[in-house]
């Protein structure tokens, strides 16, 4: 119930940020500061009196930053890791016609290529010869 609360909250002061900082002017919107004037303030703008706009820009920046930190801490403690949730895949089944495997075998991966070779070679089918065997081409 608190995160659902503070979610709402967090995403009502997303939008207020975002419109207030829309809403305020630049500091150098006036004519000069097109054309680079504005050279007779500091480094970082004049600082002039606060009006509504930009205290209500700090009010909001602080609630955002309070409401993404308790964010951040419910969901670090709400669960561990994302890894101890995901579900653990059962081994595949056996081909049709195969025989299953005992409950404590491992299974095993079909042969690659190289080893389809060697097992040919080692095992010739019956009445074939061996191809060591076979008579060389002229």
């Amino acid at each position: 119930m608190l995160g659902v609360l503070l979610i709402v909250v967090h995403v009502i002061v997303c939008f207020v940020l975002i419109m207030v900082v829309l809403l305020q002017s630049g500091k150098a919107a006036d004519l000069a500061g097109a054309f680079g004037g504005g050279g007779s303030q500091t480094a970082l703008g004049s600082r002039g009196a606060a009006t509504v706009l930009t205290k209500a820009t700090t009010i909001a920046a602080v609630l955002f930053m309070i409401t993404s930190l308790s964010l951040a801490i419910l969901g670090s403690r709400r669960s561990g890791s994302v890894l101890e949730q995901a579900p653990v895949p059962s081994p595949a089944a056996p081909a049709a016609g195969g025989a299953p495997a005992p409950s404590g075998a491992v299974p095993t991966q079909p042969p690659t290529g190289e080893e389809k070779e060697k097992g040919a070679a080692a095992a010739p089918a019956a009445g074939q010869p061996s191809p060591s065997k076979s008579p060389a081409p002229r």
